[in-house]
């Protein structure tokens, strides 16, 4: 985006890959002029169409099917994949695989067991009669399990059979993609060569290397897969659930690659163990792995907290020695426009996911392919050893005090390894985050939606996305590259690939205004920035329980302690939901208070000793009416709102109920229309679900889950939290600890001109939240969920003895962990 000397020189050029074609796109790179007819679909000229040319479709079909030149997929990188007889090697040693065949003994042994005390074997007639029926029984049994084990085994494990299917399903794949995402596939050119030199070692070496990426879209696995077939590299396995495992597609991408795994194992020992043993077939083999971070698609924009499930796999083969090493590459797949936005936004209202059928597919595949959604940016972390991660963090725990006694250099100890597990996951996508590109819809949708007003002129928004520009750069991130078009040719083409469903403009003024017309969706955009500026938002934040005071700098400045706590209680607050610098609060914190004061954004005072005693805005900023330190206050004030609503519907659970997140929900549309939320996006199934785990974890509430799938989750407010009712009317008061810790959100919370009166708010919110619980917990001890029986079964309202014990175990455990973790708490 006209970078400066500085940029051009350190930013290595992109490939970009358009089927057959890749070019080299570096960042000073000058597209040629166009042909007056030809305008963007010279993008598409290389990509052939049946019905405008037919006989150049039946010779790139040809090509492929035959295996011509690099599309022969002979020479790549890697263990060798794609050859008759694949599946069935790889199900043989999974068949055969140690953990496998001691685990079907283990329960043969455990049921024979089962089978003796309940006097289930037949009465023998002797001793030796009696030991030939049971090990005849048990032989039984390890046969019946081995055969179960096998069909999930054929269920689940990626069938890398044929060249021919390969080729063909790039090219198909390919085309459809491209007339999607019509301006290709980015790569880092510095980044491919660096992965492809790492791949060679790996080969050498018999290791496997593990993509691990951000997941954003369906769309994903299928960029790395077409990317590592056209760059020469042994396509990997892909985790993927068995909800995608429906008729026709399902087996597609069975044989491209894909590993199907069920979302929850639950208590089935044999299944786990099955995975196991495939990780660690895999793993010993040299095949490369994918598999994402985040466990599922990201529905906000921004990275989710890590998921161990498959990681905790790969884990324990190297910690059991079953697996030497294998190499891991975080990577960051960015879209400028992503196909499932508009399916997201209802999700994260309430509406039910629905199960991916055929016709669904179909249908929805049709639509897409008339779309024009721009491009996708695919960036390489530097790939590292995973067992070189793991004696490092063994060596610097070893040496670090801790409060517990624990001796880190004991892998098969369970509290070391959820801790190696942890910092994985979180090492993992904080390397995501480092090499994540900024796409111009991203800028665009971030600027639209912090700044006041309605709308934005054109030249005023130019100004403001050429502004976070330059702070993304400062920052270390990166903006996709662009050559040297304009910038303004930049946002006429993201604003293009936004739509005039998220984006509106008005003709007719003195110029182009442009205005936010779906802000749900755009706040998926706008959290693709958040990352970089999570620091200045929560010291924003935080100042602004001063500012929004009003008055003059003597009111609105705030002491250095005051900013400091508040800073330290909202970072605490939102744990789950951005990534932070693990070089602790003190240094993050007066690293950010120097970059906005060298911004001029805030003034800073010193004592005597060269301390920091007070902050407050500058000059400079109160003179430019406040847009960037805004800018900052904006990103960060949805996320105040939602965990703000979450903490409220707490209230409501006086006395202790079952919870139903809809009700919740709709609790949160009923504020934001009477003028007591700002955002709209605060009203988030994904963000108050990471506000309950946050209060779950701190012991605000405690949860009773039931190991019956169909029994909901049920939950109160812990006794020391529980609000307080006016022993006359049995109304809740705003008072107690629960309603400060509200109260202490609120404080960095955007003011509105419906809420300027505390006591007004206070009382309205109040009543909502206690009407609506008052009916759940009417609803709970009915046993009737809405008026209606529920599908599954009835959660009881109190608590079984049973459940008492597991409860009060589990928040043993909890207040355990708090401590290994030795992080500040709510």
């Amino acid at each position: 985006m006209a970078p400066d000397d500085r940029d051009r020189h350190d930013s290595a050029p992109d490939l970009r890959i358009l089927g057959d074609r890749i070019t080299l796109q570096p960042s000073g790179f000058v597209e040629p002029p166009k042909d007056k007819d030809e305008k963007d679909e010279a993008l598409m000229k290389n990509v052939a169409r049946f019905r405008s040319e037919p006989l150049r479709f039946l010779r790139d079909v040809s090509l492929y099917v035959s295996g011509t030149g690099w599309r022969a997929y002979d020479d790549v990188i890697g263990q060798p994949i794609f050859y008759n007889g694949f599946s069935e090697h790889i199900k043989t040693q999974v068949m055969s695989a140690t953990v496998l065949q001691t685990k079907i003994a283990q329960l043969a042994d455990l049921r024979i067991s089962v089978e003796e005390k309940q006097g289930l074997l037949p009465p023998p007639s002797s001793g030796r009669e009696y030991e030939i029926r049971k090990a005849k029984r048990r032989a039984e049994l390890v046969q019946g399990l081995q055969e179960v084990a096998e069909h999930l085994t054929d269920n689940m494990i990626c069938k890398f059979e044929s060249k021919t299917f390969i080729r063909g399903a790039y090219y198909l794949v390919t085309q459809l993609l491209l007339r999607a995402y019509h301006q290709g596939i980015h790569v880092s050119s510095e980044e491919v060569l660096r992965l492809r030199n790492v791949a060679e070692e790996a080969e050498k070496k018999k290791q496997s290397i593990i993509f691990l990426p951000c997941h954003r879209s369906h769309v994903d696995y299928v960029a790395q897969q077409l990317l590592c077939y056209r760059l020469g590299l042994a396509l990997p396995v892909v985790v993927a659930g068995d909800n995608l495992n429906f008729p026709l597609v399902g087996s597609f991408l069975q044989h491209a690659g894909a590993m199907y795994i069920r979302r929850s194992f639950g208590d089935d020992q044999l299944y786990t163990t099955l995975v196991q043993a495939y990780i660690d077939v895999l793993l010993q083999g040299g095949y490369n792995l994918e598999c994402f971070i985040e466990g599922g698609r990201s529905r906000t924009g921004k990275l989710l907290p890590p998921k161990f499930g498959i990681l905790s796999f790969v884990l324990d083969s190297l910690l059991s020695g079953r697996v030497e090493d294998a190499i891991i590459c975080p990577v960051s797949t960015q879209y400028d426009k992503v196909i499932e936005t508009e399916g997201y936004v209802t999700e994260l209202l309430g509406v039910p996911k629905k199960k991916e059928n055929l016709a669904d597919f179909l249908s929805g595949g049709s639509n897409v392919l008339s779309l024009r959604l721009g491009r996708v940016d695919v960036r390489f972390h530097e790939p590292w050893s995973l067992r070189g991660f793991i004696d490092d963090q063994i060596s610097r725990l070893s040496k670090v005090p801790s409060a517990i006694h624990v001796d880190w250099t004991d892998t098969k100890n369970q509290v070391v390894r959820q801790k190696l597990l942890r910092t994985l996951g979180y090492k993992v996508l904080a390397d995501i985050n480092d090499v994540s590109v900024v796409m111009p819809t991203a800028l665009i949708g971030t600027v639209l939606l912090t700044l006041r007003g309605r709308g934005v002129g054109r030249a005023e928004l130019i100004r403001r996305v050429e502004w976070l520009t330059e702070r993304v750069r400062a920052k270390g991130g990166r903006v996709a590259h662009f050559g040297n078009l304009p910038l303004s040719d930049v946002i006429e083409r993201g604003l293009e690939v936004l739509g005039k469903d998220l984006v509106g403009v008005v003709e007719g003024l003195a110029e182009p205004t442009y205005y936010a017309v779906d802000r749900f969706q755009l706040s998926f955009y706008r959290n693709m920035t958040i990352h970089l500026f999570i620091s200045e938002a929560l010291v924003a934040a935080a100042l602004y329980t001063k500012v929004k005071q009003g008055g003059g700098p003597a009111i609105q400045d705030i002491p250095y302690k005051e900013l400091r706590d508040q800073v330290l209680f909202l970072s605490s607050l939102f744990r789950g939901e951005f990534i932070y610098s693990g070089e602790g609060l003190q240094v993050n914190l007066e690293r950010t208070l120097a970059g906005l004061e060298a911004d001029n954004i805030i003034m800073i005072e010193r004592d005597e000793q060269r301390n920091i005693s007070k902050i407050g805005l500058s000059d400079a900023e109160r003179a430019a009416g406040r847009e960037n330190y805004d800018f900052y206050c904006f990103l960060i004030w949805p996320f105040i709102e939602a965990s703000w609503l979450a903490a409220v519907s707490l209230m409501g659970l006086t006395p202790p109920l079952g919870q139903k997140d809809d009700v919740w929900i709709q609790l949160g549309k009923t504020l934001y229309h009477q003028g007591d939320l700002s955002y709209f996006e605060a009203v988030n199934k994904e963000t108050l679900k990471n506000s309950y785990q946050r209060f779950e974890e701190e012991g605000i509430i405690q949860v009773v889950r039931s190991k019956d799938s169909r029994i909901p989750p049920r939950l109160r407010v812990s006794p020391e939290w529980r609000p307080r009712r006016d022993e006359v009317t049995g109304n809740l008061t705003a008072s107690g600890k629960l309603w400060d810790f509200t109260e202490k959100i609120a404080s960095s919370r955007r003011e509105g001109k419906n809420r300027r009166d505390g006591a007004t708010v206070s009382t309205r919110v109040i009543r909502l939240t206690d009407e609506l619980g008052q009916k759940l917990w009417e609803e709970a001890v009915r046993g009737v969920d809405g008026g209606k029986k529920a599908k599954g079964l009835n959660a009881p309202a109190r608590l079984s003895a049973d459940e008492e014990r597991v409860l009060e175990r589990s928040q043993r455990e909890k207040k355990k962990r708090r401590t290994l973790e030795g992080r500040a708490h709510l």
